[in-house]
């Protein structure tokens, strides 16, 4: 198993913000705790070629390694923040493996 840092994408659509807000206020820490940083957290996008996808709002996490960002995704800690994101928003999430 590698040991490169693994990158979590998100493309999130919130539909509901004022319960969206629980999620974000708990789950930075959380994944803080497992060693994620935020790299990316909303902010303003220039999509510069989007045949196969319109982005809405972007998460970017770095985790040290896929174990870590699982351990995380699948934790019971997570599991009724996840549901909260199911209920106030629409996403896309990805794991993605760095280089380094």
């Amino acid at each position: 198993m590698s040991s490169n840092s693994v990158y979590m994408i998100g493309d999130v659509d919130i539909h509901d913000v004022e319960e969206y807000k629980k999620y974000m206020e708990k789950v930075k820490p959380m994944i803080e705790s497992y060693g994620g940083e935020y790299l990316i957290r909303g902010g303003e996008i220039e999509a510069l070629e989007t045949k196969l996808w319109t982005p809405t709002r972007i998460v970017l996490v770095k985790f040290p390694n896929k174990k870590t960002a699982m351990d995380w995704y699948n934790s019971e800690e997570y599991k009724p923040y996840k549901k909260i994101r199911f209920n106030t928003s629409t996403s896309n999430i990805l794991i993605v493996e760095g280089i380094k």
